[in-house]
């Protein structure tokens, strides 16, 4: 059965006390937190404190900006969430820049490569990762891929290696999962990198 608000807001504090209490930001997905975190720098990156607000209607959202500092040559595309300001324990991440999670298909014996996600809302040439545990073959979770202009409509996308409108990635099975929008941010000299409370939240209303 769907969870309620009451159950979402317990689930969602009980992260807030003991799990996201620092949060990290990474180059590259892994599903261990290491390696791939942002390193360097002066003043050097670190992991930073967040403070989240009670949760409210499925979702949790931060109580102030967390701002990091970031050496030149860095590319932010994940922010993480661990139990200590260096090792601890990881806990996920998410794509930077992502509104939500997106509900696909994918249906090989149409032969088109496409993926179908009624009103996904993507533009071509954005970035976007795919998770979940059916996906189709020939995408992997967690890797940066980028609309196609060609064959996006309204429902469907077809997604290439490269922000180049290259080739489509050729999908060679049936699969399931969620699409969410992934932003890289690349540092040509040493910067700050701030994660904006008023667009950041935890949302459990896919559950």
């Amino acid at each position: 059965m769907p969870f309620s608000d009451a159950a979402k807001a317990l689930m969602l504090d009980a992260l807030d006390e003991a799990v996201m209490a620092y949060m990290s930001l990474h180059q590259l997905y892994a599903a261990t937190g290491t390696p791939n975190e942002c390193s360097g720098g002066s003043p050097a990156y670190a992991r930073k404190t967040c403070v989240w607000n009670p949760a409210s209607a499925g979702s949790k959202a931060l109580n102030a900006n967390v701002a990091f500092d970031v050496a030149s040559g860095q590319t932010v595309r994940f922010i993480g969430f661990w139990s200590a300001v260096t090792s601890g324990t990881f806990y996920g991440m998410v794509p930077n820049g992502s509104t939500g999670a997106k509900v696909f298909n994918v249906d090989d014996s149409a032969a088109a490569d496409r993926f179908r996600s009624p009103a996904h809302g993507f533009t071509a040439l954005q970035g976007v990762v795919f998770f979940g545990t059916g996906l189709p073959t020939g995408v992997t979770a967690g890797t940066q891929y980028y609309i196609k202009t060609t064959g996006l409509t309204v429902d469907d996308f077809q997604v290439t290696a490269a922000a180049d409108d290259g080739t489509a990635i050729a999908l060679t099975t049936d699969g399931f999962g969620v699409c969410q929008l992934c932003v890289s941010e690349t540092f040509g000299a040493q910067g700050t990198f701030t994660v904006q409370a008023a667009s950041t939240s935890f949302d459990l209303n896919l559950i």
